[in-house]
């Protein structure tokens, strides 16, 4: 397959990378230093000048994280390392082709994996098909589990200073990276879509809170954000007691045995943390944004929980697309069993929640405890409950519409819905990068979807690409309003409907409240 070089030159040196099939390709570019030795839970420093031409042909390690889920082919896994903040870039090989000479807009991916796992260097998250439609894409790495997404602030000392939210401090500098250096890649700093799946759209979601964010990014995109990760610093630091004793620390010695565990004693330590009896008092999930203050001290990057940030005004004013998908429980009953898909983990989850309220819920589901029931609420407590915060602060908050686009996407091939998956968690990045025209995509749709496949990745794909052009997804979306609660359903027959699920809406909203 014929490849040529290309070099570009940014703030840190030159950067070499590749071009192939009308696309060019830089991949693991640091843009931090590697947070490692006495950089280990700090906060990340601006990746320091080389000299000479630093290589970007090839991925380079991912966050720790447990092996299996760095399955890269049959038999083979990206390698882990702390030193794992870079970033990717996918560009057209020709930019005036699509902008009339000038810059193109730029999407930067926040990849998910419930921030214990995940790496930007997986395949599904190519972003060949962007490019060739006109747009850049970045993706990044971030710091994942103990080591970027479980606050252990309030553990540190002063000999061994922690800060928080580190994962969160990673994506705010790797956009600064891409205000700074992007328009040398052909885009256009100042505008600037971050987008992000599962807890990559939670994440997107807590940005939009960050006062350090202010300015890096024009609009945002959350697919299936999740529910249960954010606390206060004050819950955080009873986890990251708990945290400490499974190192077999006390809090006075918390500091010293965080930077003296290795990648792997962290990566099972948090494993172990999740399964700790008494976590689900604090939070449905030990990892996950810190905010407010601790000990008297406000957290600098987040400083009020995102939802009350967005009801008060003070969250960033961008145009929002925000979705979930039809069937978001059912993959978690085949992998990772995250979720309250059970009735007796539905019930242990409502137990705190009062009568009323627990009772509100399981109305709203007239089948339960039938199965199906159980798997849909337990994917409506951990994404659409989140969605509809999120919204409905949206729309609360004083001053101008704030312009928020929902979605709801319900199409899955046969073999999907033969498998009993159907349009599950994720599934809709199979449409944002174009996986149906891969062999993988081929594959799902040798029973007859082809077209249907093709013609819901078009929709989906120009719908992302206008929004990120203009901060509006066409004229046929209207905006989600406290009037008119409108939803985009993209199926086989791509739809609007007003308010759908309203009780299932009422009810998870008194509960999150």
């Amino acid at each position: 397959m014929h490849e040529r070089i290309v070099r570009v030159t940014t703030r840190s040196g030159v950067v070499e990378g590749f071009t192939r099939d009308g696309v060019n390709r830089w991949r693991s570019i640091p843009y931090a230093e590697a947070p490692v030795g006495p950089l280990r839970l700090r906060a990340p420093q601006p990746v320091r000048p080389w000299s000479g031409v630093r290589h970007c042909h090839a991925f380079a390690a991912c966050a720790p994280q447990q092996r299996m889920y760095t399955a890269v082919g049959l038999g083979r896994y990206q390698p882990t390392s702390e030193d794992c903040l870079t970033l990717n870039i996918t560009a057209p090989e020709h930019p005036g082709e699509h902008a009339d000479g000038g810059p193109l807009p730029v999407m930067v991916f926040i990849h998910g994996g419930a921030l214990i796992l995940g790496s930007s260097a997986t395949r599904i998250y190519d972003g060949a098909s962007m490019a060739r439609r006109g747009s850049i894409l970045v993706s990044m790495n971030y710091r994942l589990g103990a080591l970027g997404c479980l606050d252990l602030s309030s553990l540190g000392t002063a000999e061994h200073p922690i800060d928080s939210n580190l994962y969160l401090r990673d994506i705010v500098l790797a956009l600064q990276w891409v205000r700074d250096n992007i328009a040398a890649f052909g885009g256009d700093p100042d505008n600037v879509t971050v987008f992000g799946e599962s807890a990559g759209a939670g994440a997107v979601v807590s940005l939009l809170a960050v006062p350090a964010a202010k300015g890096l990014f024009r609009q945002a995109i959350a697919e299936s954000p999740p529910a249960g990760m954010t606390r206060s610093r004050e819950v955080a630091a009873i986890i990251a007691e708990k945290f400490a004793a499974l190192l077999g620390a006390r809090p006075a010695d918390a500091a010293h045995a965080l930077m003296a565990a290795t990648p792997a004693e962290l990566v099972n330590a948090v494993d172990a943390l999740a399964a700790v009896p008494t976590l689900n008092t604090y939070g449905a999930f030990a990892v996950g944004p810190a905010y407010g203050t601790h000990d008297g001290v406000e957290d600098d990057i987040l400083p009020q929980h995102p939802r009350e940030a967005m009801r008060s005004g003070s969250a960033h004013p961008v145009p929002l697309i925000i979705g979930n998908n039809a069937d978001e429980g059912r993959l978690f009953t085949r992998v990772l069993p995250l979720l309250p898909t059970t009735e007796n983990r539905i019930e242990a989850l409502l137990a705190g929640s009062g009568a009323a309220t627990r009772d509100r819920i399981i109305e709203a589901y007239p089948d339960y405890p039938a199965p199906k029931a159980c798997v849909r609420i337990g994917g409506d407590f951990t994404f659409a409950s989140s969605l509809w915060e999120v919204v409905e602060a949206r729309a609360a908050a004083p001053g101008p519409h704030l312009p928020t686009y929902v979605y709801r996407y319900d199409y899955a091939p046969r073999p999907l819905h033969w498998s009993g998956l159907g349009a599950t968690h994720a599934t809709e990045l199979f449409a944002v990068f174009d996986v149906f025209e891969t062999r993988v995509g081929a594959a799902l749709t040798l029973a007859g979807d082809r077209k249907s496949a093709r013609r819901v990745s078009r929709n989906v794909q120009t719908h992302w690409r206008e929004f990120a052009r203009t901060g509006a997804p066409g004229a046929d979306w209207p905006m989600y309003t406290a009037d008119e609660r409108a939803v985009l359903v993209f199926d086989r027959r791509t739809r609007v409907e007003i308010d759908p699920h309203s009780a299932r809406r009422d009810a998870w909203t008194a509960f999150t409240n």
